[in-house]
């Protein structure tokens, strides 16, 4: 008889930690950010109406009992314009799939159009890409969906196929389910309760020129960028000085608005939004500034931030 006590049964095991990268990919406005702060829980990518809203990498970490989901939304694949702001998003995006475990490619619900066709055509190969059908909400007859998704099972043989809205809580936890099976068995690379690896200033850089994209409507070209120029803490109270940064005068003008009122607007909203994500007084200062040209250069992309 042998001495050594016999191994516990697999049931009594700890469950393995899981831990994996996710991209979220699609063209411009299919819903990207809202279904990362969906899945994050919290804000930490900003929404807009407007195309190329996200242009840096942002990461959100949601972790759900013993699996860590580490989420990388990414700008919408620029498929128009050359100039070197497009040229540096897709090289964003084509970095954050070389390193990814998972793909989520997402569309809106029956529809398929040149631009999601452009991007289907650069996912890698050798990664699972799931296809999500988002803004479920907005399709009125459900059986329309069933020739879509036969047409698109015929583009690409996709991991998995979740028809959802980012919007609705029960369809974000079906998403964790059907997408833990993917993450490798390995530790988790944040703490628990970590939600993103970007910064405050970072965070508050990105809600202001939120609030900017959406009270200047179509009027404003999407090349303009917003700068931290200080950020000072003084007990509860953060001072934060900011620069929008516009490429031509007229552009400046739309911006400050008439006796300065969609300004201090900006301000007030992106005020108001900081103090609740940082639980405490903000006091926000804008500037419009005009600098010809930033989003053609590859030294002004690098000065004001973008990798």
């Amino acid at each position: 008889m042998s001495d050594v006590p016999p191994s516990p049964a697999p049931e009594d095991a700890a469950p393995s930690q899981r831990c994996g990268l996710i991209a979220i990919v699609g063209r411009p406005n299919v819903g990207k950010s809202t279904l990362l702060n969906a899945l994050v829980g919290q804000k930490v990518s900003i929404t807009s109406d407007k195309a190329q809203t996200t242009r840096h990498r942002i990461t959100g970490v949601r972790t759900v009992d013993e699996a860590q989901f580490v989420f990388v939304d990414t700008p919408g694949f620029q498929t128009r314009h050359n100039a070197a702001l497009n040229r540096n998003l897709n090289r964003t995006v084509h970095g954050v799939l070389s390193d990814v475990d998972v793909v989520l490619f997402v569309v809106e619900a029956g529809r398929f159009g040149l631009d999601d066709a452009k991007v289907l055509s650069l996912l890698p190969e050798d990664k699972p890409v799931v296809l999500i059908a988002n803004k479920l909400d907005a399709v009125h007859r459900r059986a329309e969906l069933a020739p879509w998704l036969k047409s698109m099972q015929e583009r690409r043989n996709f991991s998995e196929f979740v028809p959802l809205s980012a919007k609705k809580e029960s369809d974000v936890t079906r998403l964790f389910k059907i997408l833990k099976p993917y993450l490798p068995e390995q530790g988790w690379f944040y703490e628990e309760d970590a939600l993103t690896d970007r910064s405050e200033k970072f965070l508050a850089s990105e809600i202001i020129r939120e609030k900017l994209f959406r009270l200047t409507g179509d009027e404003l070209p999407y090349t303009s960028t917003v700068v931290i120029d200080k950020w000072e803490d003084e007990g509860e109270l953060r001072r934060i000085s900011a620069s929008i940064v516009v490429e031509r005068d007229a552009h400046k003008g739309m911006i400050i608005g008439q006796g300065g009122e969609r300004l201090k607007r900006i301000g007030s909203e992106a005020r108001q939004e900081l103090e609740h994500l940082m639980d405490g007084r903000v006091f926000l200062e804008l500037w419009v500034k005009v600098r010809s040209g930033w989003a053609d250069t590859e030294e002004h992309l690098r000065t004001y931030g973008y990798e």
